[in-house]
């Protein structure tokens, strides 16, 4: 059974830093691409950061340079360290992991950046 558990998320303060954590389990995690989605209410689901199997990371320009994607294989877990937090970040944060035609999603965890 695959299961993908995010964790991390919660109210900080603009300016502020989280650092959310996906456990994977159940799949041959290393052949995996892996990301980070975002919803905020009312809007779709869009990409933040994505890890490919490999090494190259790719960000979307509302928060390049304010936040490091990250992968640990040995322990099936991806990471979103996420710095200089602003309003605009607050959404739903989803991991994802896709290899060939799998793809998998986490439950979500909310992030609230507000004063």
């Amino acid at each position: 059974q695959v299961q993908l558990v995010e964790s991390g998320g919660g109210l900080v303060q603009p300016g502020g830093s989280l650092r959310l954590s996906c456990e994977a389990s159940g799949i041959d995690f290393s052949r995996y691409n892996v990301a980070w989605y975002r919803q905020a209410p009312g809007k779709e689901r869009d990409l933040v950061a994505t890890h490919i199997s490999g090494g190259k990371a790719y960000y979307d320009a509302s928060v390049t340079g304010r936040f490091t994607i990250s992968r640990d294989n040995a322990k099936k877990m991806v990471y979103l360290q996420m710095n200089s937090l602003k309003p605009e970040d607050t959404a739903v944060y989803y991991c994802n992991v896709v290899w060939s035609s799998l793809d998998f999603w986490g439950q979500g965890t909310q992030v609230t950046v507000s004063s």
